[in-house]
């Protein structure tokens, strides 16, 4: 019985069909004509810029608990300034850092010693303790003539990631960016090119491959990129860090006053800078600017406009006191006692 079924399961079989398996081959690649014109551009626009382009890396001290301390990393990107070895990048990503090192294009690391911080500008500059040959600064180019709408291409290290290349448009300017309590950077430039965590410090260069903004933050409820990041424009990176590289310290544009304390000012329903006192000797006291009374009969000058610029408040006044800059004249528009004036008062460094 046995037998039978295993005979008439062969003869089954072998009135099947052979199967024959096939050879894998891979598909044809399709051939496709050159680049496109803007492409290429890109290209050398990136080959041309990222051996300049630094990612750079920070120890520092944190306290945790009373009694115990910590090594803390941070990561940021930053950019050759010149041959000497002067690298740029934002302060927070040095800020209080135990030790610094940067790593270049060709994948060696150099230590590097902070010489200048700005942190009203949150820009610093590092140096190179050893310089090597072939380094190369970034064509500089003015933040002044941008225009709404065209390319940019911010380079740097998201999340580690060495050397990416993002690409936007200038999507508005004139933004005021935070950087330290009650200051605020003005004229900042925002884009849509993707800018993440790890960028900051990193180059935002035009189409032609120019230095023309240093990225700083993105504004984000998640943290990664949502179309919305700031740099600050190459026009005040080419007036701050010069002076960090020979002095250590930006300017401290001011006219010799000390303002209010802006949250009760705010609570208070005013606009504007409500002046607490008048440094003898300043500027504002030359001009006859007048404090708050002491015995509160009376608010002094509120200074609502610099050079016709609403001011709303302390750090929208820091930052037009920094555009109008050092030994110039600003017209400050005033209000007191229920009447506006107008009053030109030089502003100094107040850090000399």
């Amino acid at each position: 019985m046995i037998r039978r079924f295993l005979a008439a399961a062969v003869a089954a079989c072998t009135l099947l069909p052979a199967y024959t398996a096939e050879k894998a081959q891979p598909r044809a690649v399709a051939p496709r004509g050159p680049l496109t014109a803007d492409e290429q551009a890109v290209i050398r626009l990136f080959e041309a810029s990222a051996p300049s382009v630094a990612y750079i890396t920070t120890e520092r001290v944190e306290v945790v608990g009373l009694f115990q301390a910590a090594l803390a990393q941070g990561a940021g990107s930053g950019f050759v300034w010149d041959a000497r070895g002067h690298v740029v990048t934002n302060n927070h990503v040095v800020e209080g850092a135990r030790t610094v090192k940067v790593q270049l294009d060709a994948g060696r690391t150099y230590t590097a010693k902070v010489i200048g911080r700005a942190p009203d500008y949150d820009l610093a500059v590092v140096k190179l303790a050893e310089v090597p040959q072939g380094l190369k600064a970034l064509p500089l180019g003015t933040s002044g003539d941008l225009k709404i709408g065209q390319r940019v291409y911010a380079i740097g290290n998201p999340f580690g990631l060495t050397r990416t290349l993002t690409s936007g448009i200038v999507s508005a300017l004139d933004r005021h960016l935070p950087t330290t309590e009650y200051r605020e950077l003005g004229g900042a430039i925002q884009t849509d090119a993707a800018i993440n965590p790890g960028n900051s410090g990193g180059p935002l260069l035009d189409s032609a491959g120019r230095l023309v903004g240093v990225t700083t933050a993105i504004r984000s409820p998640s943290g990664g990129s949502t179309g919305v990041g700031l740099a600050i424009p190459s026009d005040l990176v080419n007036r701050i860090v010069p002076q960090l590289i020979a002095f250590g310290r930006a300017p401290q544009p001011g006219i010799g006053i000390v303002p209010s304390d802006p949250d009760l000012v705010a609570r208070a329903g005013i606009q504007g800078v409500v002046i607490a006192r008048v440094n003898r000797n300043s500027p504002a006291a030359q001009a006859g600017l007048k404090a708050v009374d002491r015995e509160g009969k009376s608010l002094g000058d509120v200074i609502v406009a610099v050079n016709g610029r609403p001011v709303e408040g302390l750090p929208t006044f820091a930052a037009e006191l920094d555009r109008v800059g050092v030994d110039n004249l600003a017209e400050l528009t005033v209000i007191r006692d229920g009447k506006e004036r107008r009053v030109k008062v030089k502003v100094v460094d107040l850090g000399r």
